[in-house]
């Protein structure tokens, strides 16, 4: 007697189109084409593990297959000869092969080869070919006409978890199916079902960890499932999924974050220290660090983003992220958030997580405290010179430029060594009209930041208050640089320069 135990991902498989969860669109596609006759002799599913792909193959060929009825059935019986057969694995005309181990061209003919031949037991013969990109160049090769023009009796299914990897040869020949991540309310309601069949008390903070930590793959979740249910004995609850994922309390994670953000790095050391010491993953807490900082974002008022009540925390934690929110800014929250994704690579290459992690905490709260860009700029417009207690004669020679043309302008900013600006100005920027300290303009690069940044310096250099109009069309005006070529070409004697060489261009003019 066999007493082998069968793993829920194993038991739980789908074995018919109703059974398999989350793929709503594939399972209407192929009940429609089998139901009104109209079967692709090739198919390719692609997507992350454990979505179905090859269980979905399997269900294909035993519709095809089936003998309850006089034809391909959308619903096959799962109780015939055929399909208990390919269920086990073990039907003669149903071929599942694996691209990782039969990558050759050798692999390749033969299967194509035992084409030729009519089924023995079936209505087709089916070859599944699983993570097909594994195959070689000239194996590829060597499949592209029978998968083009395969006999009537031949459906090739093939699989794949990425699709970049196969020919665009093979993919024009196949009908394409993108397996979608399951949704966690979906794999939430699948785990507690089998629970139930199991016999097993399965919480719904528990129940919902998992389905989260599956990331959309149904076969991750249940054999985190199956781990938990062997650890607690058919009692699993929140502390026990947690503790076997090494992840902290969502609660916890909120009071760090709460911490690191109101400045007090003794305090965030301290609290780091804590959770440390309770034995919670480092490289996960920065994992949920992130994940809380991607929550309290899409929350922030500031984007005004409705449906948030889908987010991990409960209600009274959703609450104190909007209590946080209204102290900080999505700058900063940006900010923190590039810092922790350049934090996961040097995590996963340190030998010492625990200083690396002390580090990003401090960087963390460095970062967090910085003032924007704008805070910045705003800063340096507002404030008032410090009186110089210098000899007149050091300020008084300062001649301020005085700018009535484009071209003054350009000249103002070269040479206040403004090489960014001079830069982009003279190749982008066309100047309508400049009077009473006005600039009409059309930017070419539109540039939001830039009228902000010409106007601070302008106030600051010439000693008056200048406004700069932005128009929205262009008046087909040269830029400084158009204009300066223009001038130089129309030379008489670069005309006759130029003139001496075929096909001469000027590409570059340089001021000396």
């Amino acid at each position: 007697m066999d007493n082998t135990y069968t793993v829920l991902a194993r038991k739980y498989r789908s074995q018919d189109f109703k059974s398999l969860i989350g793929q709503d669109v594939l399972v209407k596609t192929l009940t429609t084409a089998i139901n009104t006759g109209r079967i692709a002799h090739a198919y390719i599913f692609t997507g992350i593990r454990g979505t179905g792909k090859t269980s979905t193959a399997r269900i294909l060929a035993k519709a095809l297959n089936c003998t309850a009825g006089d034809g391909p059935t959308a619903n096959p019986c799962g109780v015939c000869e055929n399909c208990r057969a390919i269920a086990a694995g073990q039907h003669i005309d149903v071929l599942e092969i694996d691209a990782a181990s039969h990558t050759g061209v050798d692999n390749m003919r033969e299967i194509l080869d035992a084409t030729q031949y009519r089924p023995t037991n079936g209505r087709y013969k089916v070859y599944i070919i699983d993570e097909v990109h594994m195959l070689s160049a000239s194996a590829f090769n060597a499949l592209l006409k029978t998968l083009e023009e395969p006999p009537a009796h031949v459906i090739f299914i093939l699989a794949t978890t990425d699709i970049r990897k196969v020919p665009v040869t093979i993919l024009s020949r196949c009908q394409r199916f993108d397996l979608v991540r399951v949704p966690v309310d979906t794999l939430k309601k699948h785990f507690a079902w089998i629970a139930e069949q199991e016999k097993v008390e399965l919480s719904d903070t528990a129940n919902e960890l998992l389905a989260r930590a599956a990331d959309g793959s149904v076969r991750d979740g249940l054999s985190l499932l199956d781990q938990a249910i062997a650890q607690t004995g058919g009692h699993v609850d929140e502390a026990a999924v947690m503790d076997m994922l090494k992840r902290a309390d969502r609660g916890v994670v909120v009071d760090f974050m709460q911490t690191l953000l109101s400045g007090n790095v003794a305090s965030a050391l301290a609290k780091a220290d804590e959770i440390y010491t309770n034995g919670a993953d480092l490289s996960m807490l920065l994992t949920d660090m992130m994940e809380w900082t991607h929550w309290a974002t899409r929350m922030h008022p500031t984007l005004r983003i409705s449906g948030t009540q889908n987010t991990p925390y409960t209600a009274d934690q959703r609450e104190r992220i909007n209590e946080i929110n209204k102290h900080v800014t999505l700058n900063t929250l940006s900010r923190i958030w590039q810092v922790m994704v350049a934090a996961v690579p040097e995590m996963q290459a340190s030998t010492n997580q625990k200083q690396c992690f002390d580090m990003l905490v401090v960087r963390l709260m460095h970062i967090a405290d910085m003032p924007s860009v704008p805070e910045i700029l705003k800063q340096q417009k507002t404030e008032t010179p410090t009186p110089v207690s210098t000899p007149a004669v050091d300020t008084t020679k300062v001649e301020k430029p005085t700018i009535k043309t484009a071209t003054d302008l350009a000249d103002a900013l070269q040479s206040a060594r403004e090489m960014m600006m001079y830069s982009y100005f003279t190749k982008n920027i066309e100047v309508s009209e400049i009077a009473n300290n006005t600039i009409c303009y059309f930017d070419r690069g539109n540039d939001n930041d830039f009228q902000q940044r010409l106007v601070l310096w302008l106030n600051n250099n010439t000693g008056a208050k200048w406004v700069l109009k932005k128009i929205e069309t262009s008046h087909q005006n040269q830029t400084v640089n158009e204009q300066t070529k223009s001038e130089t070409v129309a030379d008489p004697m670069v005309a006759d320069a130029m003139s001496l060489f075929e096909n001469a261009e000027i590409v570059g003019i340089s001021k000396q």
